[in-house]
Protein backbone atom coordinates (compact mmCIF):
# COMPACT_ATOMS: atom_id res chain seq x y z
CA UNK A 1 0.00 0.00 0.00
CA UNK A 2 1.35 3.74 -1.13
CA UNK A 3 2.07 6.16 1.54
CA UNK A 4 -1.45 7.84 -0.18
CA UNK A 5 -3.40 4.66 1.30
CA UNK A 6 -2.33 5.89 4.64
CA UNK A 7 -4.99 7.46 6.90
CA UNK A 8 -4.45 10.62 7.86
CA UNK A 9 -2.59 11.16 11.13
CA UNK A 10 -5.12 12.77 13.84
CA UNK A 11 -3.87 16.03 15.22
CA UNK A 12 -2.23 16.05 18.94
CA UNK A 13 -4.35 17.24 21.47
CA UNK A 14 -3.11 21.09 23.26
CA UNK A 15 -1.38 20.65 26.02
CA UNK A 16 -2.93 21.16 29.40
CA UNK A 17 -1.89 24.50 31.07
CA UNK A 18 -0.23 24.39 34.05
CA UNK A 19 -1.59 27.25 34.97
CA UNK A 20 -5.38 26.40 34.57
CA UNK A 21 -6.31 25.90 37.98
CA UNK A 22 -9.65 23.66 36.90
CA UNK A 23 -7.03 20.97 35.88
CA UNK A 24 -5.12 21.19 38.93
CA UNK A 25 -5.71 18.44 41.78
CA UNK A 26 -5.39 19.68 45.39
CA UNK A 27 -4.20 17.36 47.76
CA UNK A 28 -6.39 16.45 50.68
CA UNK A 29 -3.12 18.65 52.68
CA UNK A 30 -4.43 21.41 50.73
CA UNK A 31 -8.32 20.79 51.17
CA UNK A 32 -7.71 20.31 55.08
CA UNK A 33 -5.39 23.48 55.04
CA UNK A 34 -8.17 25.69 53.70
CA UNK A 35 -11.00 24.48 56.53
CA UNK A 36 -11.41 26.97 59.17
CA UNK A 37 -11.74 24.78 61.81
CA UNK A 38 -8.37 22.82 61.40
CA UNK A 39 -7.14 24.41 64.41
CA UNK A 40 -9.31 24.02 66.68
CA UNK A 41 -9.62 20.11 65.98
CA UNK A 42 -5.92 19.69 66.41
CA UNK A 43 -6.44 21.66 69.36
CA UNK A 44 -9.57 19.42 70.74
CA UNK A 45 -7.46 15.89 70.33
CA UNK A 46 -4.44 17.40 72.23
CA UNK A 47 -6.53 18.66 75.28
CA UNK A 48 -8.64 15.43 75.28
CA UNK A 49 -5.33 13.46 74.70
CA UNK A 50 -3.80 16.03 77.97
CA UNK A 51 -6.78 15.42 80.24
CA UNK A 52 -6.99 11.35 79.55
CA UNK A 53 -3.78 11.61 80.66
CA UNK A 54 -3.72 13.74 83.77
CA UNK A 55 -7.09 13.35 84.98
CA UNK A 56 -7.99 9.76 85.36
CA UNK A 57 -12.00 10.24 85.74
CA UNK A 58 -11.83 12.22 82.61
CA UNK A 59 -12.61 9.03 80.07
CA UNK A 60 -15.50 7.21 82.01
CA UNK A 61 -18.84 7.48 79.81
CA UNK A 62 -20.26 9.51 82.85
CA UNK A 63 -17.76 12.31 82.42
CA UNK A 64 -17.99 12.61 79.22
CA UNK A 65 -21.31 12.66 79.28
CA UNK A 66 -20.74 16.07 81.82
CA UNK A 67 -18.01 17.33 79.51
CA UNK A 68 -20.58 17.24 76.77
CA UNK A 69 -23.43 19.43 78.74
CA UNK A 70 -20.91 21.82 79.40
CA UNK A 71 -20.24 22.05 75.61
CA UNK A 72 -23.48 22.23 74.91
CA UNK A 73 -24.37 25.21 77.23
CA UNK A 74 -21.71 27.06 75.53
CA UNK A 75 -22.25 25.46 71.92
CA UNK A 76 -25.78 26.75 71.81
CA UNK A 77 -25.44 30.10 71.65
CA UNK A 78 -21.31 29.81 70.03
CA UNK A 79 -22.77 28.44 66.93
CA UNK A 80 -25.34 31.35 66.44
CA UNK A 81 -22.87 33.72 67.42
CA UNK A 82 -20.00 31.77 64.89
CA UNK A 83 -22.48 33.14 61.72
CA UNK A 84 -22.95 36.50 62.86
CA UNK A 85 -19.04 36.70 63.44
CA UNK A 86 -18.45 35.38 59.62
CA UNK A 87 -21.01 38.19 59.02
CA UNK A 88 -18.56 40.73 60.58
CA UNK A 89 -20.52 41.36 63.98
CA UNK A 90 -20.38 40.80 67.54
CA UNK A 91 -22.86 40.91 70.25
CA UNK A 92 -21.65 41.75 73.84
CA UNK A 93 -25.29 41.70 75.04
CA UNK A 94 -25.76 37.77 73.78
CA UNK A 95 -25.07 36.60 77.68
CA UNK A 96 -27.52 38.99 79.46
CA UNK A 97 -30.07 38.24 76.76
CA UNK A 98 -29.88 34.64 77.99
CA UNK A 99 -30.76 35.45 81.76
CA UNK A 100 -33.64 38.46 79.77
CA UNK A 101 -35.33 35.30 78.03
CA UNK A 102 -35.66 33.27 81.02
CA UNK A 103 -36.73 36.08 83.10
CA UNK A 104 -40.03 37.09 80.82
CA UNK A 105 -40.88 33.66 80.67
CA UNK A 106 -40.76 33.21 84.83
CA UNK A 107 -42.23 36.29 85.99
CA UNK A 108 -45.09 36.57 82.90
CA UNK A 109 -45.94 33.07 83.65
CA UNK A 110 -46.05 33.99 87.30
CA UNK A 111 -47.67 37.21 87.50
CA UNK A 112 -49.91 36.55 85.17
CA UNK A 113 -50.84 33.14 86.67
CA UNK A 114 -50.97 31.61 83.68
CA UNK A 115 -49.81 28.11 81.41
CA UNK A 116 -45.84 28.34 81.84
CA UNK A 117 -46.39 27.64 77.92
CA UNK A 118 -47.47 31.05 77.52
CA UNK A 119 -45.00 32.43 79.32
CA UNK A 120 -42.40 30.63 77.02
CA UNK A 121 -44.25 31.65 73.93
CA UNK A 122 -43.99 35.67 75.14
CA UNK A 123 -40.34 35.34 76.04
CA UNK A 124 -39.59 34.06 72.43
CA UNK A 125 -41.01 37.09 70.91
CA UNK A 126 -39.74 39.51 73.18
CA UNK A 127 -36.22 38.07 72.74
CA UNK A 128 -36.37 37.78 68.91
CA UNK A 129 -37.52 41.99 69.04
CA UNK A 130 -34.15 42.20 71.12
CA UNK A 131 -31.85 40.82 68.02
CA UNK A 132 -34.26 42.86 65.80
CA UNK A 133 -33.85 46.13 68.31
CA UNK A 134 -29.50 45.10 67.40
CA UNK A 135 -29.76 44.70 64.00
CA UNK A 136 -31.57 47.47 63.28
CA UNK A 137 -29.88 49.92 65.28
CA UNK A 138 -26.50 48.49 63.50
CA UNK A 139 -27.94 48.94 60.26
CA UNK A 140 -29.33 52.54 60.49
CA UNK A 141 -27.11 54.17 62.50
CA UNK A 142 -23.87 52.93 60.90
CA UNK A 143 -22.07 52.45 64.51
CA UNK A 144 -19.62 49.95 64.90
CA UNK A 145 -21.64 46.58 66.58
CA UNK A 146 -19.23 46.88 69.79
CA UNK A 147 -20.74 50.06 70.73
CA UNK A 148 -24.27 48.98 70.04
CA UNK A 149 -24.01 45.76 72.06
CA UNK A 150 -22.28 46.88 74.59
CA UNK A 151 -25.16 49.49 75.08
CA UNK A 152 -27.76 47.22 74.84
CA UNK A 153 -25.71 45.06 77.05
CA UNK A 154 -26.44 47.64 80.01
CA UNK A 155 -29.45 48.45 79.04
CA UNK A 156 -30.56 44.22 79.79
CA UNK A 157 -28.20 44.16 82.80
CA UNK A 158 -30.38 47.16 84.43
CA UNK A 159 -33.80 45.78 83.21
CA UNK A 160 -33.21 42.61 84.50
CA UNK A 161 -32.49 44.06 87.74
CA UNK A 162 -34.65 46.49 87.80
CA UNK A 163 -37.70 44.87 86.90
CA UNK A 164 -36.76 41.88 89.01
CA UNK A 165 -36.53 44.16 92.23
CA UNK A 166 -40.13 46.14 91.19
CA UNK A 167 -42.08 42.87 90.83
CA UNK A 168 -40.22 40.58 93.16
CA UNK A 169 -38.84 42.14 95.59
CA UNK A 170 -35.88 40.51 95.33
CA UNK A 171 -32.83 39.86 93.46
CA UNK A 172 -34.33 36.50 91.79
CA UNK A 173 -37.39 35.52 90.63
CA UNK A 174 -40.58 32.96 92.61
CA UNK A 175 -40.50 29.38 91.85
CA UNK A 176 -43.08 27.94 88.84
CA UNK A 177 -41.94 24.26 89.43
CA UNK A 178 -46.04 23.77 90.19
CA UNK A 179 -47.14 25.64 87.83
CA UNK A 180 -49.73 23.98 84.68
CA UNK A 181 -47.45 23.12 81.67
CA UNK A 182 -44.09 23.08 84.09
CA UNK A 183 -43.10 19.49 83.96
CA UNK A 184 -43.47 19.36 79.59
CA UNK A 185 -41.71 22.91 79.09
CA UNK A 186 -39.36 20.78 81.03
CA UNK A 187 -39.09 17.83 78.84
CA UNK A 188 -38.30 19.99 75.93
CA UNK A 189 -35.81 22.36 77.57
CA UNK A 190 -34.09 20.70 80.27
CA UNK A 191 -34.68 16.85 80.48
CA UNK A 192 -32.19 14.22 79.91
CA UNK A 193 -32.25 11.20 77.89
CA UNK A 194 -30.63 7.44 79.13
CA UNK A 195 -28.56 5.71 76.92
CA UNK A 196 -27.05 2.64 78.62
CA UNK A 197 -26.23 3.68 82.03
CA UNK A 198 -25.54 7.43 81.23
CA UNK A 199 -27.56 10.22 81.24
CA UNK A 200 -27.25 12.64 78.27
CA UNK A 201 -28.77 15.98 78.65
CA UNK A 202 -31.51 17.23 76.08
CA UNK A 203 -29.10 20.28 75.48
CA UNK A 204 -26.77 18.18 73.71
CA UNK A 205 -29.17 17.40 71.10
CA UNK A 206 -30.11 21.16 71.19
CA UNK A 207 -26.70 21.72 70.52
CA UNK A 208 -26.38 19.09 67.47
CA UNK A 209 -29.15 20.34 65.77
CA UNK A 210 -28.45 23.77 65.72
CA UNK A 211 -24.19 22.82 64.46
CA UNK A 212 -26.62 21.18 61.53
CA UNK A 213 -28.67 23.52 60.51
CA UNK A 214 -26.27 26.45 61.07
CA UNK A 215 -24.03 24.28 58.27
CA UNK A 216 -26.56 23.43 55.83
CA UNK A 217 -27.40 27.30 55.97
CA UNK A 218 -23.75 27.96 55.13
CA UNK A 219 -22.75 25.55 52.94
CA UNK A 220 -25.87 24.55 50.84
CA UNK A 221 -28.13 27.64 50.54
CA UNK A 222 -27.97 31.56 49.04
CA UNK A 223 -28.30 33.18 52.92
CA UNK A 224 -24.64 30.78 53.53
CA UNK A 225 -23.14 33.05 50.63
CA UNK A 226 -24.65 36.78 51.42
CA UNK A 227 -23.55 36.13 55.16
CA UNK A 228 -19.70 35.02 53.87
CA UNK A 229 -19.98 38.32 51.40
CA UNK A 230 -21.45 40.61 54.41
CA UNK A 231 -18.06 40.13 56.43
CA UNK A 232 -15.80 39.75 53.65
CA UNK A 233 -17.14 43.42 52.23
CA UNK A 234 -20.27 44.65 53.16
CA UNK A 235 -19.93 47.46 50.02
CA UNK A 236 -19.21 45.16 47.73
CA UNK A 237 -21.75 42.56 48.50
CA UNK A 238 -24.39 44.82 48.80
CA UNK A 239 -23.36 46.33 45.19
CA UNK A 240 -23.87 42.72 43.39
CA UNK A 241 -27.45 42.86 44.75
CA UNK A 242 -27.36 41.19 48.26
CA UNK A 243 -29.99 42.11 50.86
CA UNK A 244 -26.91 43.45 53.92
CA UNK A 245 -29.73 45.07 56.26
CA UNK A 246 -31.66 42.18 56.42
CA UNK A 247 -29.02 39.25 56.58
CA UNK A 248 -27.60 41.24 59.52
CA UNK A 249 -30.64 41.54 60.87
CA UNK A 250 -31.47 38.03 60.87
CA UNK A 251 -27.91 37.03 62.05
CA UNK A 252 -28.41 39.20 65.11
CA UNK A 253 -32.40 37.34 65.39
CA UNK A 254 -30.23 33.84 65.04
CA UNK A 255 -28.32 34.78 68.41
CA UNK A 256 -31.26 35.69 70.08
CA UNK A 257 -33.30 32.23 68.95
CA UNK A 258 -30.59 30.58 70.59
CA UNK A 259 -30.51 32.99 73.82
CA UNK A 260 -34.71 31.90 74.32
CA UNK A 261 -33.22 28.25 74.25
CA UNK A 262 -30.33 28.70 76.47
CA UNK A 263 -32.81 30.69 79.16
CA UNK A 264 -35.25 28.13 79.06
CA UNK A 265 -33.09 25.65 79.66
CA UNK A 266 -31.53 27.73 82.77
CA UNK A 267 -35.47 28.30 84.08
CA UNK A 268 -36.68 24.89 83.51
CA UNK A 269 -33.54 23.38 84.99
CA UNK A 270 -33.49 25.71 88.48
CA UNK A 271 -36.82 26.68 88.79
CA UNK A 272 -35.82 30.40 89.54
CA UNK A 273 -33.54 32.62 88.07
CA UNK A 274 -31.35 35.17 89.52
CA UNK A 275 -31.25 38.55 87.76
CA UNK A 276 -27.53 39.33 87.58
CA UNK A 277 -26.34 35.70 86.06
CA UNK A 278 -25.30 35.80 82.51
CA UNK A 279 -22.78 38.72 82.73
CA UNK A 280 -19.29 37.69 81.01
CA UNK A 281 -21.01 34.79 79.44
CA UNK A 282 -20.83 36.47 75.94
CA UNK A 283 -17.06 36.04 75.97
CA UNK A 284 -16.95 32.46 76.32
CA UNK A 285 -19.38 32.10 73.04
CA UNK A 286 -16.98 34.92 71.23
CA UNK A 287 -13.93 32.76 72.19
CA UNK A 288 -15.57 29.71 71.21
CA UNK A 289 -16.27 30.86 68.29
CA UNK A 290 -12.81 32.48 67.44
CA UNK A 291 -11.21 29.26 68.77
CA UNK A 292 -13.26 27.32 65.89
CA UNK A 293 -11.47 29.33 63.50
CA UNK A 294 -13.95 32.69 62.87
CA UNK A 295 -11.85 35.09 61.89
CA UNK A 296 -12.52 38.51 64.11
CA UNK A 297 -12.62 40.55 60.70
CA UNK A 298 -15.66 38.74 59.09
CA UNK A 299 -15.60 36.62 56.44
CA UNK A 300 -14.26 33.47 57.48
CA UNK A 301 -15.03 30.64 59.68
CA UNK A 302 -17.56 27.90 60.79
CA UNK A 303 -20.30 26.61 62.71
CA UNK A 304 -18.79 22.76 63.27
CA UNK A 305 -15.80 25.07 64.29
CA UNK A 306 -17.19 26.65 66.90
CA UNK A 307 -18.87 23.50 68.32
CA UNK A 308 -15.32 22.38 68.34
CA UNK A 309 -14.26 25.24 70.38
CA UNK A 310 -17.31 24.87 73.00
CA UNK A 311 -15.90 21.47 73.31
CA UNK A 312 -12.27 22.39 74.34
CA UNK A 313 -13.72 24.73 76.52
CA UNK A 314 -16.01 21.99 77.93
CA UNK A 315 -13.32 19.35 78.35
CA UNK A 316 -10.96 21.89 80.23
CA UNK A 317 -13.69 23.14 82.49
CA UNK A 318 -14.28 19.84 83.81
CA UNK A 319 -10.82 18.16 82.71
CA UNK A 320 -9.62 20.54 85.92
CA UNK A 321 -12.20 19.18 88.51
CA UNK A 322 -11.44 15.99 87.68
CA UNK A 323 -7.43 16.56 88.10
CA UNK A 324 -8.22 18.56 91.04
CA UNK A 325 -6.60 21.40 89.93
CA UNK A 326 -7.18 25.25 91.20
CA UNK A 327 -10.39 26.22 89.01
CA UNK A 328 -8.87 29.82 89.10
CA UNK A 329 -6.97 28.70 86.17
CA UNK A 330 -9.47 28.27 83.99
CA UNK A 331 -9.96 31.96 83.19
CA UNK A 332 -6.33 32.16 82.25
CA UNK A 333 -7.19 29.44 79.95
CA UNK A 334 -9.64 30.98 78.51
CA UNK A 335 -7.22 33.81 77.99
CA UNK A 336 -4.66 31.82 76.28
CA UNK A 337 -6.76 29.87 74.22
CA UNK A 338 -8.06 32.93 72.63
CA UNK A 339 -4.55 34.27 71.66
CA UNK A 340 -3.08 31.03 70.49
CA UNK A 341 -6.26 30.32 68.28
CA UNK A 342 -6.18 33.84 67.06
CA UNK A 343 -2.02 33.12 65.97
CA UNK A 344 -2.76 29.69 64.31
CA UNK A 345 -6.48 31.01 62.74
CA UNK A 346 -4.03 33.57 61.38
CA UNK A 347 -1.21 31.07 60.31
CA UNK A 348 -4.18 28.45 58.63
CA UNK A 349 -5.73 31.28 56.77
CA UNK A 350 -1.80 32.55 55.46
CA UNK A 351 -1.23 29.03 54.46
CA UNK A 352 -4.45 28.24 52.64
CA UNK A 353 -4.14 31.27 50.48
CA UNK A 354 -0.37 30.15 49.42
CA UNK A 355 -1.28 27.11 48.58
CA UNK A 356 -4.66 27.88 47.08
Amino acid sequence: MSHTDAPPRQPAPPPKSAGDERLLHRSLARRLMGRPELGSVVGAAAVFLFFSIAAEPFLRASSLSTVLYASSTIGIMAVPVALLMIGGEFDLSAGVMVVSSALISSMFSYQMTANTWVGVGVSLLVTLAFGVLNGILLTRTKLPSFIITLGTFFMLTGLNLGFTKLISGTVSTKSIADMEGFDSARALFASHLTIGSVDVQITIVWWIALVAVATWILLRTKVGNWIFAVGGNADAARAVGVPVTRTKIGLYMGVAFAAWISGQHLLFSYDAIQSGDGVGNEFLYIIAAAVGGCLMTGGFGSAFGAAVGAFIFGMTSKGIVYAQWNPDWYKFFLGAMLLLATLLNAWVRKRAEATS
